[in-house]
């Protein structure tokens, strides 16, 4: 299957520099490379470069400015919100139809991993691991972890729905 089909050249660009950030490959500071640089690896018009990177810089990932150019953002140390994807709404929008399987939902002892994963000392956490289909075919998987000592009501809540 063709890794890039149904995604647009933006959505690739987007993803590809969003994949970068995340994996470490460039951290905070790193200088993205240029409109004029991203036009010509990707043969694309420097709107579709600009609608690429719209998307990171709302959500705090790249810092844009003029004549200095385009930086990954260093994070926030703090945030009160953030965003949780709601694959369900981008299945449906896509007119496909949804449905998902949960193979795991536990209440566990925090491994070491998941503490330092999730900034704690110790404690418990909910794993979850969601499977998400679009018209019968696998279409994200979904890992959530939670700390129930900061949300101790997650133990309890019920995922299925």
């Amino acid at each position: 299957m063709n890794e890039g089909a149904g995604r647009s050249l933006g959505n690739r660009i987007c993803e590809d520099i969003e994949q970068a950030i995340m994996s470490g490959d460039w951290g905070p500071g790193h200088r993205v490379p240029s409109e004029q640089e991203l036009m010509a690896q990707y043969r694309c018009s420097r709107m579709t470069v600009n609608r690429a990177l719209a998307p990171l810089a709302e959500r705090g990932m790249i810092a844009r400015r003029k004549r200095a150019g385009t930086l990954v953002a260093t994070p926030a140390v703090h945030r009160a919100a953030l965003d949780i994807l709601d694959i369900r709404a981008e299945v449906l929008s896509s007119g496909a139809a949804h449905r998902f399987e949960m193979p795991l939902c536990e209440v566990r002892a925090a491994s070491d991993g998941d503490c330092f994963l999730l900034n704690m000392a110790g404690g418990t956490v909910l794993a979850l691991e969601c499977l998400h289909f679009a018209d019968e075919r696998p279409h994200a998987l979904e890992q959530r972890l939670i700390n129930c000592v900061l949300v101790p009501e997650a133990a309890v809540a019920d995922f299925e729905v």
